[in-house]
This record gives C-alpha cells, structure tokens and sequence, in this order.
C-alpha cells in the first residue's frame, strides 16, 4: 500500500527526452506554447518535448509517455514520488520524472504504458484521462 494515494492524469501526447551539447541555444523547433522542460546542466541541456516537434537528426530517447501527478504538493511534503517510483521499480519499469512547482510528472515508455497504469492502478492510485 502506498503512503499515498494520488490522482494521476495520462497526457495524450508522446514525448522525447533530448540531450543537447550544454553550451546549446534553446533550439528555435521548441514549441512556445503546450508541454516542454528545458534543464541546462554543465553536462547537457536536456529537453523534454512531444516527440513531433524534435528533429530526427537531435539525440533524443523518443517514445515516452507522461502522468501528471494532480497536485499541488506543498515541497514540505514527502513521498509523493516514493509512492509511484516504487511499485514501477519493484516491476522493472523505467521511469524518468520531472518536478515543476505545483506538481510532478512522470514519464514511462510508450511499451510500458498499460503495465504502468495497471501497477499504479493495483497500488491504490487512480489514473485518469485528459480531458
């Protein structure tokens, strides 16, 4: 059982995770408007982005599929992604998250999608559509 129970709402679009050299402009093909995550790092920029929209030529781990973890969660609060993070890993599923202010998202891969929602569905969390 997890600690918490959450509302997790599937977006509809595919993603890619891309990798960027790190002294790399934003790229004009980033979308100003819908879901994207840019992270400068000193290693890379990283950008998450649905997949139509990145170039074939650009590094990118394609194939993703995100759930929105319905928040707020106030940053005093723990476990929150200690309760979707561990059944996934108990079941072998990769997982890649991303933290905004409000809330979080996680992202699995497209093949592992139906698993994931069953795993977290099993362990008390309730997965929604976008509406």
């Amino acid at each position: 059982m997890p600690a918490r129970r959450l509302k997790l709402r599937l977006l509809p679009e595919t993603f890619a995770i891309c990798r960027l050299e790190p002294d790399a402009a934003i790229p004009a093909w980033l979308p100003q408007q819908g879901f994207s995550a840019v992270l400068r790092t000193t290693d890379e920029l990283a950008i998450y982005a649905t997949q139509d929209v990145v170039p074939q030529d650009v590094q990118a781990a394609r194939g993703w599929r995100a759930l929105e973890l319905l928040g707020p969660f106030d940053f005093d609060e723990t476990g929150v992604i200690a309760s979707v993070a561990g059944p996934l890993a108990e079941a072998g599923i990769s997982i890649s998250i991303l933290a905004t202010y409000d809330t979080d998202y996680l992202f699995v891969r497209e093949e592992a999608l139906e698993d994931a929602v069953e795993i977290l569905s099993a362990a008390g969390h309730r997965i929604v559509s976008q509406d």
